[in-house]
């Protein structure tokens, strides 16, 4: 399996320092380096993904559970709805473009480290926001630091096309990705879901 770039010196250095413990004859400790190197390797897997063939289609950008689903100005006709997904340090932490089109903003900004699921977070965490023009729709995705994350990875930048399902970034361990819908996308996703970045659909847009 293919293991982020980004991943290497957390899978290495615990190893290396495993090899020197067995060598001087400390196994239990060095067993415990071995375990981490490991987590390490499963932690920054990059499996591949094959997204849906569907026209007008929305997938999921993160792998994780879908904690939060509102419309953020209810008074609003147009108002847009917002989607929440939370990854556990178990989940895959590669993030995927939502929809194919064209990267027209990156912006990050630094904050503070709630835990992810806190509502707030989205707001005042650490966090990278990319705006992706397509076709027919603009959507806005959300890379979002949480209590364990400190890094925030982001291989796009404004002016760059993407396709459904393509690699936009990973956020080191626990963390969240948000993603902005226009009003005129049906989703298919409710709280409490499991979905799997770049194949999970979310959302279709109505024609």
């Amino acid at each position: 399996m293919k293991i982020a770039r980004e991943g290497i010196l957390y899978i290495g250095l615990p190893a290396v320092v495993a090899i020197i413990l067995f060598a001087l004859g400390y196994w239990p400790i060095a067993l415990f380096f071995v375990v981490i190197s490991f987590f390490m390797l499963y932690f920054f897997r990059d499996p591949r993904r094959v997204p849906p063939t569907e026209p007008d289609v929305v997938v999921s950008p993160a792998d994780g559970r879908v904690t939060r689903v509102t419309t953020l100005t209810p008074e609003e006709e147009s108002s847009a709805t917002l989607v929440s997904i939370f990854l556990s340090p178990l989940d895959v932490h590669i993030n995927r473009s939502p929809m194919a089109g064209r990267i027209t903003d990156v912006s990050y900004t630094t904050g503070k480290f709630l835990m992810a699921t806190d509502q707030r977070a989205s707001l005042v965490n650490e966090q990278n926001v990319l705006t992706i023009e397509g076709e027919r729709i603009s959507v806005v995705c959300k890379q979002i630091a949480g209590i364990l994350a400190r890094r925030i990875v982001c291989w796009k930048r404004p002016g760059d096309h993407v396709a459904l399902g393509e690699r936009i970034g990973l956020i080191k361990f626990s963390s969240r990705t948000d993603v902005v819908l226009p009003k005129n996308v049906t989703l298919t996703v409710k709280e409490g879901m499991k979905v799997r970045g770049g194949t999970t659909i979310i959302g279709r847009i109505q024609r």
